[in-house]
């Protein structure tokens, strides 16, 4: 059957990836589950980006060090409490390795930049390390510094004393001294030399190889929406009708636009904030504003990137902070943001077990109305039929294969470490 008019626009070739290399995709996996990346040992990349949960948490915001167990189940160890939860929802991974990805996290605060020595823009600016094979890479040197995902307490470990010293670059660095530990496996080592050489080991060499099992373990383009672009077959009736209301009356495509739903911009939707909010240690509030916290600039504030919508359906929580549970209460959300920012009930959304006031922004009217002021998106009617029409098409760019991964989780990874099953 014809493409109708209105996805003309629509890119229709095959989404560029970089060439496949098997063992540096192999060694990214072992790491990727590995807990030897954490401070304490305790936090692999795959706790907050598990393919139980479509490569998130299920949770709206997680706990990373000083809890145990995955998922909504996760609790903190009272023992050894996390400060905060982590202040932002783990966005999922998938197609992450196309090259039109280049803006990374939710504020965009790390991003390719040719006029930079590194090639990549970074809250670390000049110290920012050099040599990645793309910002897909750079971006997993971050959650090793956080203290909240994986770094750990200042008392903990050496590298959350390396951290909370702003020793990060360079020799004795934060990233340093977790490449000493690589090093120091005679497993590994095997394994990077297979992909380097015999030379040291450096972090960009653990970025890169994670970076390669991203991009070829969760590709998804083969979904029913897929399959429609590429040779015209049908999806349900109800999809149908929901892609055309997605790209016209909804206007869900004026920032959810391009082969993976995303036009890779920044928009304020008044989205509610919940949880400790974007804050240095020093400071006491729990806002989060956003790309305005990268740029500077106030007319960016409380925008945050379009997310790609691959696989959504199974994505929950939605939005910056996970505020809403369910797909439907996300989409709703979109159709009048201010109205729904006012009538928000904390009790949509999925917080794991530890003591925190997760409502300061709520009951922090003066923050609420400045949310609202900067929302960009003009109400929109639709009625219950046509919402769930557009939900069905949501549904519809799910591609089972990537939910499942292309290599799976392994057994047991090289430092000896419990990997989360």
């Amino acid at each position: 059957m014809a493409v109708p008019l209105w996805a003309a626009d629509l890119p229709y070739d095959e989404p560029v990836f970089p060439a496949v290399d098997s063992a540096q995709i192999q060694l990214g996996q072992l790491l990727f589950y590995d807990p030897i990346l954490s401070g304490s040992k305790t936090v692999s990349c795959a706790t907050c980006h598990h393919p139980k949960f479509a490569t998130g948490d299920g949770v709206s915001l997680g706990l990373g060090d000083g809890a145990a167990g995955l998922g909504p189940d996760r609790m903190a160890d009272p023992d050894n409490l996390p400060e905060q939860r982590i202040p932002r929802n783990a966005p999922p991974l998938f197609n992450l390795g196309a090259t039109e990805f280049t803006v990374f996290f939710h504020d965009g605060r790390l991003e390719e930049d040719a006029t930079r020595p590194s090639g990549i823009r970074t809250p670390l600016g000049a110290e920012m390390e050099a040599g990645f094979a793309s910002a897909l890479s750079a971006q997993s040197m971050f959650p090793v510094l956080s203290p909240d995902e994986m770094a750990g307490h200042y008392s903990e470990n050496e590298i959350a004393q390396a951290v909370r010293q702003g020793l990060i670059t360079g020799p004795s660095g934060a990233w340093d001294l977790l490449s000493q530990r690589i090093e120091n496996i005679p497993d590994y080592r095997a394994r990077f030399d297979t992909v380097i050489g015999d030379q040291p080991i450096h972090f960009t060499d653990i970025s890169d190889a994670l970076a390669a099992f991203l991009d070829f373990e969760w590709r998804g383009v083969a979904s029913p929406f897929d399959l429609y672009l590429r040779n015209g077959t049908k999806m349900d009736p109800a999809a149908m009708r929901g892609m055309d209301l997605f790209y016209s009356k909804a206007q869900c495509a004026d920032c959810h636009s391009g082969r993976f739903q995303t036009d890779h911009d920044f928009h304020a939707i008044a989205m509610p904030q919940i949880g400790p909010g974007k804050a240095a240690r020093f400071e006491r509030h729990a806002q989060d504003t956003g790309r305005m916290r990268v740029t500077g600039d106030p007319k960016d504030a409380y925008a945050f990137r379009t997310p790609p919508l691959r696989n959504v359906a199974h994505t929950a929580p939605y939005g910056h902070s996970g505020a809403y549970a369910t797909l439907e209460g996300v989409v709703r959300h979109h159709l009048d943001p201010v109205t729904s920012l006012h009538h928000y009930d904390i009790s949509q959304a999925v917080m794991p077990g530890f003591d925190a006031d997760d409502m300061r922004v709520l009951s922090d009217s003066a923050e609420m109305e400045r949310i609202a002021a900067a929302n960009d998106l003009t109400p929109i009617r639709l009625t219950d039929g046509e919402v769930n029409d557009i939900l069905a098409f949501l549904h519809a760019l799910t591609d089972p294969q990537s939910l499942r991964g292309a290599l799976g989780i392994p057994a047991t990874v090289p430092s000896g470490l419990p990997v989360d099953q």
